[in-house]
């Protein structure tokens, strides 16, 4: 009778909440397993609406080729609980071709709040693009030390003599590393090494939210581009102009997609910054971004299929929180799936980059893939109509070229990110020609 009763407690007791590791390793044994509807179940309600079902399928079965057979969890991150009470927690997945990060959160009851993959990252050797000279250039390591903030970056420099142009390159968007690596692809390696062969000193430095993740603010809750990008742009050029070889006059901020978008507001704040580079920055807004495309990958799907409709449902729900009237400080956005404090949004509500450029008066080089699907030739359309006659701008755009400046034919796609490639040669003679420049 004992023993019975003792049987009867066990199993009447409840199982102890898994750890937030335990959870994120039991949803991604859910996913390469196919058990989509496991996963779903687990939804909290505002990522019920981001990713509908389906959403899920129809995403993870047009990439899971693309990265090779699952090989198994190589490192888990579990980052300190939000102020929300989110567990935010970033597993590494190994698959043939690639490592996968993907960054789940976890509400105090264990809902999935947020579930997204970051930038892949080839398994195979990156090569140097045939534009690079080794023989031209050194490179050396350096730390940026933005308030408590340490970050890891690498000045690529001329062996030539000095003093030399220089570049500070300023990352899109995410949680991008040292190299803005996609796929097998280092767009900012590629342009650090051939610019510093033409003799152009680049500064490049793993961005803050690679480095810390949700601790790159004193307050998440506050988190805005300015803890995200302006203030380390700021200590790199700083850097720089403490370096020899470095000409004081001719530090340029170079900024790709996000970091383009932000490029003239770091240089209106920032005197030292002598000339401004964007490469593929927008100028429309994160809303109009996503939903576009969003649309534009359904056009080039062909079809409509219930999983696209879905996910143009996605974006125009994410833009809809976006651009959401009643936002106040403290609340959460949703943007397809991930979540983004409201400080952040109001923040570039107030910031317009085509009108902050057009204010400034040292030169700016606009640079634009004519193939781009995610920051287009509209955008580059709109930085001409406010910079047009400012005798300060020079623009450039590419015919075959993409968001990363890869080369390509036919409509753009994000698969050929993972193909390997280089920053076109061209882009980067015309950035040292203009660098150059007296």
């Amino acid at each position: 009778m004992l023993f019975l009763l003792l049987s009867l407690l066990a199993v009447q007791t409840p199982a102890p909440a898994p750890t937030p590791e335990a959870h994120a390793r039991a949803v991604i044994a859910s996913l390469v397993a196919g058990d989509y509807a496991a996963i779903e179940s687990q939804y909290g309600d505002q990522l019920k609406a981001a990713l509908p079902p389906g959403a899920l399928r129809a995403s993870w079965t047009t990439s899971a080729p693309q990265l090779g057979a699952y090989q198994g969890i190589t490192d888990v991150k579990t980052q300190p609980v939000t102020a929300a009470g989110i567990a935010i927690v970033v597993a590494t997945c190994r698959f043939a071709n690639y490592d996968l990060p993907i960054r789940l959160g976890f509400d105090a009851a264990g809902r999935i709040v947020a579930f997204a993959s970051l930038a892949p990252v080839s398994r195979a050797t990156w090569s140097p693009p045939p534009y690079a000279d080794p023989s031209a250039f050194d490179a050396r390591p350096v730390t940026l030390h933005t308030g408590h903030w340490d970050l890891p970056g690498i000045v690529t420099a001329p062996r030539s003599a000095g003093p030399h142009p220089a570049i500070v390159l300023v990352h899109g968007s995410g949680p991008n590393d040292i190299n803005e690596s996609i796929g097998p692809n280092r767009m900012f390696e590629d342009l650090a090494e051939g610019l510093a062969s033409k003799g152009v000193v680049v500064l490049r430095y793993e961005k803050r939210t690679h480095k810390y993740g949700v601790k790159s603010s004193d307050d998440p809750a506050a988190f805005t581009v300015k803890d995200e990008e302006m203030d380390d742009a700021d200590t790199g050029v700083a850097l720089l102009a403490g370096m020899p070889d470095v000409d004081a006059s001719r530090i340029f901020v170079a900024g790709h997609s996000e970091g383009g978008y932000l490029a003239p507001r770091i240089a209106a704040r920032n005197r030292a910054v002598k000339g401004v580079i964007l490469l593929a920055g927008n100028v429309r807004s994160l809303a109009d971004a996503i939903v576009d495309q969003v649309q534009y990958q359904a056009k080039q799907a062909g079809a409509m299929t219930p999983q696209i409709q879905q996910a143009i449902d996605a974006a125009n729900r994410s833009a809809a929180e976006l651009n959401d009237p009643n936002l106040k400080r403290g609340m959460t956005v949703h943007v397809l799936g991930s979540p983004l404090p409201a400080s952040y949004v109001l923040d570039l509500r107030t910031y317009h980059p085509a009108e902050t450029a057009a204010a400034l008066t040292i030169p700016i080089l606009v640079l634009q893939g004519e193939r781009d699907y995610q920051v287009t030739m509209v955008d580059f359309g709109l930085w001409h109509r406010a910079l047009d006659g400012h005798p300060n701008i020079t623009f450039r755009s590419y015919p075959g070229l993409n968001h990363f400046f890869f080369s390509g034919t036919g409509p753009s796609m994000p698969g050929e990110y993972l193909t390997p490639s280089h920053v076109d040669a061209a882009v980067v003679a015309d950035i040292a020609a203009w660098c150059a420049r007296k």
